[in-house]
């Protein structure tokens, strides 16, 4: 057996166990040698492979020293020539790939680029899609899943639908460390081995990312491949979710996946059962039995079958009745060419408008008091829809709400709230008849927006940067992106919410289309002339801001020309500089993962990382100053009228590479919005100036809130309600900014909390 461990460390080992692909292998290796990124070796396992295999792998080792050949002298099976290459491998990051798959162009580089950007996570997502043999490429079915996961890093609990990826080894990356020397993860005998090590490494790695970026291409064998061949083999299967069940009884805090992973037990059984390439006619019954009983004995207290015929089926399994199986299977091979032939009907509007289920809902009237909310591309309860949603209840009770979240999003879902999960049936319903849809970015390109529904896009922030049509003269803004597609989703738009006549203008410029802009102010913002004292006190107690402190938030934003959270302040030394009577609120954009740093500085007191802390208008109550970059925070913290310091320190850079459209640091009224700094030591300054809370800062702030501070008064969701749900003229008509009253700083509140110990102290009531 091979042994680990080795003077060199290249960042990847790719381990490719090899046996009869003869016809296949050097393409395979042609794939890993071609790749741009070049800190990398090939563990490839001859598994006694009886062709021309052995002989390929030495060729290619005498050529290329990365190429790293291990011969076994009988064989072992593809888990033991994996686990070779996995003690052989000396990288910090072990990628199994089948030998008769290939790697995509650029794989290894975007591997490689996102385990920088996620800190090294135990495990990497990958995405793939299949190559079929009359050329025709399929993508995997995960693709926007793991592009939702963006940048960040998660575990299974926390987001159990990334348990329902093809179930391979060859679509993650694992970290070394983890998978061998923290683990030492091996695989089963017999087939459906792969199953067992995906859900058994997912769920015991404390760190998980993704890509969407195509690393692997799956080849479709039309023959040849050993999991096509029907024979007993196949019914290793029940041995092997049998395995994974016995690792999850050891493990209880697991129970919350049991039923997600019992589902996909019982759909792998059903699938294989249903193949004709795995099990003959004569062993169906068999395996059917072993399912059946194997079905019985696991599934868990509570489980809910799934909706529709896989439902059926799963209740037809849990009974055991194999005539039932067989009269079901019959009725549904009649169907089944019709059913092919409708799924062939696409059209620009997308295959899922096709679905049947949502076809129908089309033919149906729309419900005039039905509304469809949704936030932030379903991430839950949030921003304008969800202010909106809150009034409706209270000045149009008789329009019902429904939020549209993600799976990973529903337990965020406040009590009372009526919900529906993405791509779910009610889903498609309700998006069929809701007369309103409401939402703060746009719905997926395959939702058919009817003449009878009216679309408010809300926005979710006043436009710096540059945005639509005109990101096309910046590479790093309009990376991957379809401007057509744009403009099509854009064309659904009835209604368009503003704050300001700065966005009334560039949305009409930059959206090109048909909509109507509703100038009622952002309704997310109502909170900020509402909150009371006891509000903001309440909310600094919750976060642990002690009595007297001065609460700092900092919201830096994405940065297009980069990869990852990448830190513009050393944090550490920001507050050591500022003292004791600072503290500093860290909240990173929503796109990135957990900072490591940021949770070591915040177990060290320095700092509060508020990053995930669900409600940024809390924070913004919260918070004495600001201090921001290019983010619309800025201004939306302006209703507040509390100091804004704006750090650019990458000022030059960001604005050629982004295009924005104005310059928050030329000093110029409605432009800057408080004291400036462009370095560290210039933020420090500002501070311990006292700049940021100076006369030329307030002066600025107070005109950069008469240029952005326009509609935001308290009684924008008011507004919205009348004019979308009661067909009325918003109202009330919006205050002038000199009579609006903001919600009372922290300061106030601290110098209140001090009157009012003088004047106990002076009445005798406390001891002096």
């Amino acid at each position: 057996m091979p042994v680990a461990n080795g003077n060199s460390s290249p960042r990847i080992s790719v381990v490719v166990p090899v046996y009869k692909v003869q016809g296949y292998l050097r393409a395979c290796l042609d794939s890993i040698l071609s790749q741009s990124f070049g800190d990398f070796e090939i563990i490839a396992v001859d598994d006694f492979s009886p062709d021309a295999c052995g002989r390929i792998l030495d060729e290619y080792a005498a050529a290329d020293d990365r190429v790293i050949p291990v011969h076994f002298e009988e064989n072992k099976g593809i888990g033991k020539a994996r686990d070779a290459g996995a003690l052989k491998a000396r990288g910090s990051y072990i990628l199994f790939l089948d030998s008769d798959d290939t790697l995509a162009e650029g794989a290894l580089q975007a591997i490689a680029d996102r385990l920088d950007e996620t800190s090294d996570p135990d495990i990497l997502l990958l995405n793939h899609v299949r190559t079929h043999w009359n050329n025709r490429v399929q993508p995997s079915a995960a693709g926007e899943m793991l592009a939702a996961a963006g940048t960040d890093v998660f575990t299974a609990l926390e987001r159990p639908e990334y348990l329902n990826m093809f179930a391979v080894v060859w679509n993650r990356a694992y970290r070394r460390e983890f998978y061998v020397d923290d683990h030492q993860f091996t695989f089963t005998d017999g087939i459906y081995e792969d199953a067992l090590m995906v859900y058994t490494t997912m769920l015991t790695a404390e760190r998980i990312a993704a890509t969407d970026h195509v690393c692997v291409e799956y080849r479709q064998r039309r023959q040849g491949n050993s999991m096509r061949t029907p024979g007993r083999k196949h019914f290793g299967i029940f041995q092997q979710y049998a395995r994974l069940f016995e690792f999850l009884d050891e493990r209880p805090h697991l129970d919350s996946v049991r039923p997600l992973l019992f589902e996909r037990m019982a759909s792998h059984f059903l699938f294989t059962l249903a193949r004709e390439d795995r099990i003959v006619p004569g062993d169906r019954s068999e395996f059917f039995k072993l399912a059946a009983a194997q079905y019985r004995r696991l599934k868990p207290r509570g489980f809910v079958v799934p909706e529709g015929n896989q439902g059926t089926r799963f209740q037809i399994l849990d009974r055991g009745s194999y005539t039932a199986y067989s009269a079901m299977t019959f009725a549904s091979s009649t169907r089944r060419q019709v059913i092919q032939r409708a799924s062939k009907a696409k059209t620009k509007i997308g295959k899922a408008a096709y679905n049947r289920l949502y076809r129908m809902h089309l033919r149906r009237p729309v419900d005039e008091n039905l509304a469809v909310y949704a936030a932030y591309w379903n991430r839950g309860v949030a921003c304008n829809p969800a202010a909106i949603y809150h009034k409706a209840k209270e000045l149009a009770p008789n329009v019902h709400g429904v939020w549209v979240v993600k799976r990973t999003a529903v337990d965020s879902v406040p009590e009372g709230v009526d919900y529906v999960v993405a791509n779910s049936p009610r889903y498609w319903e309700v998006m069929a008849r809701a007369k309103y849809l409401i939402n703060n970015v746009n719905f997926p390109n395959d939702i058919v927006k009817r003449p009878e529904q009216v679309f408010l896009q809300t926005h979710h922030g006043t436009p710096l940067k540059q945005m639509g049509i005109d990101q096309q003269k910046f590479p790093a803004a309009a990376k991957g992106m379809s401007f057509g597609k744009l403009l099509e989703r854009a064309d659904k738009w009835d209604l368009s919410l503003t704050s300001n006549q700065h966005s009334t203008e560039i949305w009409e410029r930059v959206y090109p289309c048909a909509f109507e802009a509703i100038e009622c102010g952002y309704p997310r913002n109502d909170v900020y002339f509402h909150a009371t004292a006891e509000d903001v006190a309440r909310i600094r107690g919750e976060l642990g801001i002690e009595e007297g402190k001065t609460a700092i938030l900092y919201c830096p934003t994405v940065r297009d020309y980069q990869k990852g959270y990448v830190p513009r302040i050393d944090l550490e030394r920001f507050c050591r500089e500022l003292g004791p009577n600072y503290v500093v609120l860290v909240r990173t954009h929503y796109f990135y993962g957990a900072d490591p740093n940021l949770e070591a500085l915040q177990e060290r007191g320095l700092i509060k990382d508020v990053s995930r802390y669900p409600v940024v208008e809390d924070l913004c109550l919260a918070a004495d100053s600001l201090i921001t970059d290019y983010s619309s925070i800025m201004f939306d913290y302006a209703c507040l009228d509390r100091p804004i310091v704006a750090y650019a320190d990458d000022w030059e850079v960001y604005s050629r590479a982004r295009g924005v459209y104005f310059d928050i640091l030329s000093g110029r009224p409605g432009e800057t919005p408080g004291a400036t700094a462009t370095s560290e030591d210039e933020l420090i300054e500002v501070f311990r100036s006292g700049a940021w809370n100076s006369a030329r800062a307030t002066a600025l702030r107070a005109a950069f809130r008469e240029r952005f501070v326009q509609f935001d008064d308290g009684h924008a969701a008011e507004r919205v309600v009348r004019r979308l749900f009661l067909g009325e003229k918003p109202s009330p008509e919006v205050l002038p900014l000199e009579e609006r009253t903001p919600s009372p700083a922290p300061t106030a509140l601290n110098a209140r909390v001090v009157r009012q110990r003088t004047s106990e102290t002076e009445t005798g009531l406390v001891d002096a």
